[in-house]
């Protein structure tokens, strides 16, 4: 087996087709549509979730089984191939490859072009783990681990430190500083003032970190 390539994706606008309307298609339709991208589901039926996306207009709704033709029109840059019916998985992806879009079929790798690692995502941090398709088990304890790790408050944290830029290039200079101010920031004490709430804390320990690293460079 070859090692995939690590790589994220701009999806805003672009066309991804999921075949299949249970969890896993209720999973990855989730995700596309944070990412931004134009989903279209074909599925006779649908979870509940997907069916409240699809009254909501969020996401549009071919309510058929899946059969060869239904994706030309799309024209999709992603085909997710989710349904219990392996044959049925197969002509879709060979259809979707016909057409140059890429495919995932995550309980049938060999008709997958990339997977979709087990990711945490933290506001602007996202933290995402592959086994090369070797023990999604492991990769999902891996997952959990990052969870426990980094708390929900890091994305928040980061987007506070982030309005901070513009006085740490003043005051920190050298790229020394800059790395041993965001080492302070970052450190478990610091997050898990932030994470208990004590952001007033945490704020006196940044400003605390700009003066003394400051005074340094």
């Amino acid at each position: 087996m070859t090692m995939q390539y690590p790589l994220n994706m701009e999806l805003g606008g672009r066309s991804c087709v999921v075949v299949g309307g249970g969890r896993v298609a209720q999973r990855k339709t989730a995700t596309l549509l944070f990412a931004g991208a134009d989903v279209t589901v074909i599925a006779p039926q649908l979870t509940e979730r997907l069916a409240a996306m699809a009254a909501k207009e969020k996401l549009r709704w071919l309510p058929k089984p899946y059969e060869r033709g239904c994706l030309s029109a799309l024209q999709p840059f992603l085909v997710f191939c989710t349904t219990d019916d392996s044959a049925v998985n197969r002509q879709a992806a060979a259809e979707a490859k016909s057409l140059g879009a890429l495919v995932n079929a995550a309980e049938q790798p060999e008709l997958s072009d990339f997977t979709v690692p087990a990711s945490v995502r933290r506001g602007d941090v996202l933290f995402t783990v592959s086994t090369n398709g070797r023990s999604p088990a492991l990769s999902r304890q891996l997952r959990q681990q990052l969870e426990a790790e980094f708390p929900a408050s890091l994305g928040p944290w980061l987007e506070h430190l982030s309005a901070l830029r513009s006085r740490m290039k003043q005051e920190l200079s050298t790229s020394e500083a800059r790395q041993a101010f965001w080492r302070r920031a970052l450190d478990k004490r610091v997050l898990s003032l932030v994470e208990a709430g004590h952001l007033d804390q945490a704020e006196v320990e940044i400003q605390h970190a700009i003066t003394e690293f400051g005074s340094e460079s």
